[in-house]
C-alpha cells in the first residue's frame, strides 16, 4: 500500500516519492512551506522539517532558529574590552 503526501493526500509510489524523515512527498510537493514569501522546490539534503513540514534551510533559520541579539543581526565576531 502507498502512501500519502502531506501536502496533497494522494498516494506516493516508490517511482515519484522525495522523503524527508518518515515523510513521502511528491516531487512536485516537495517545496518549502513558507508560503507565500519562498515556495521554493526542495532537495531531500536541502531541507529541514519542523511538525510535518518541509522548509528550506534559510527559512526553517528564520522561523525556528535561535532568537536575540546576534543571531542573524550581522554581529559577526564577539568583541572583548579592557586589557
Amino acid at each position: 500500500m502507498a502512501d500519502r503526501c502531506p501536502r496533497c493526500k494522494d498516494r506516493v509510489y516508490m517511482a515519484e516519492e522525495v522523503k524527508a524523515g518518515k515523510l513521502k512527498f511528491h516531487k512536485r510537493c516537495f517545496t518549502c512551506n513558507n508560503k507565500p514569501s519562498c515556495n521554493k522546490s526542495l532537495s531531500s539534503g536541502s531541507c529541514n522539517d519542523h511538525d510535518g513540514e518541509v522548509y528550506c534551510r534559510g527559512c526553517y533559520g528564520k522561523l525556528f532558529g535561535p532568537k536575540g541579539y546576534g543571531y542573524g543581526a550581522g554581529a559577526g565576531a564577539l568583541h572583548l574590552t579592557g586589557k
